[in-house]
């Protein structure tokens, strides 16, 4: 195993341990690490990437649940209607894609660069949003009444998003469930990981009939994944994820800009 393949496998860990310590935003880093570290196509890696955050983070959501940190009625308003929109993102609109997306005389613009130039816009927004790592307030639902029919527009949003480049959305959903639920962060984080697992895994359902999978290679990353998130778990008794976030924010900033070179250069 070279040197990239090493560096592959210890990002796995570090993708389990960034949802386990902050709800989501590991899972942003999965699609470039599957193509920049183990050469496999973009399109293929966003199903690789749902396979492997939805395990991690359903192994996640089983502890939270056991100490009944998830408001299941919140978790069913938003991700009801976003398994919807991320299965039919993955089982239809990702395939009738034309590749070339576009083709205009000398410019061409192919389906996987497409997909990994929307990537990389994600990847700022997100990089963003744990940089500023701010704590929102409980916003529209200040009066402890959930704003049920807002948290579903966001899911359909969270959904395409998910369905399109394999990442589960958690740096939305938090700050989507503290805004629009009125869940005190620490809830926030435990339901966001239980709607990323079954988010993913329907996006993933979505892929399976007619994507063959590597299960040699998956399985193992996974599996340092789920090691990762149990590390988080831990260390988030600790330490304020809100600083941890801050760094990781840079990080991501720091990849998404190593993707851009790579595709310009």
């Amino acid at each position: 195993m070279d040197i990239q393949y090493s560096i592959g496998y210890a990002m796995a860990l570090l993708v389990g341990l960034v949802i386990g310590l902050a709800g989501g935003g590991g899972s942003i880093l999965t699609v470039p690490i599957f193509v920049y570290a183990f050469g496999i196509s973009p399109v293929l890696s966003t199903t690789y990437s749902l396979f492997v955050v939805g395990v991690t983070s359903l192994v996640g959501s089983i502890s939270h649940l056991w100490q009944k940190h998830v408001d299941l009625r919140v978790s069913a308003a938003f991700a009801l209607p976003s398994f919807v929109s991320v299965y039919l993102s993955r089982r239809f609109l990702l395939p009738a894609l034309p590749d070339p997306l576009v083709q205009f005389e000398t410019f061409t613009l192919s389906k996987p660069n497409a997909i990994l130039y929307f990537f990389v816009v994600v990847m700022v927004l997100a990089a963003r949003a744990m940089i500023r790592s701010d704590r929102p307030e409980q916003g529209e639902a200040a009066d402890g009444r959930p704003r049920y029919g807002n948290l579903a527009l966001d899911g359909l949003a969270v959904g395409l998003l998910t369905g399109t480049i394999g990442a589960g959305g958690g740096f939305l959903i938090v700050p989507m469930l503290v805004l629009l639920a009125g869940l005190p962060i620490h809830r926030a984080v435990a339901t966001s990981v239980l709607i990323i697992a079954v988010n993913s895994f329907v996006g993933f359902l979505g892929d399976i009939q007619h994507t063959q999978l590597n299960w040699n290679f998956l399985l193992p990353f996974t599996g340092l994944s789920i090691v990762g998130i149990f590390l988080g778990m831990y260390f988030a008794r600790f330490v304020a994820p809100e600083k941890l976030k801050k760094g990781f924010g840079w990080f991501v900033l720091m990849v998404a800009g190593y993707v851009i070179l790579k595709e310009v250069l």
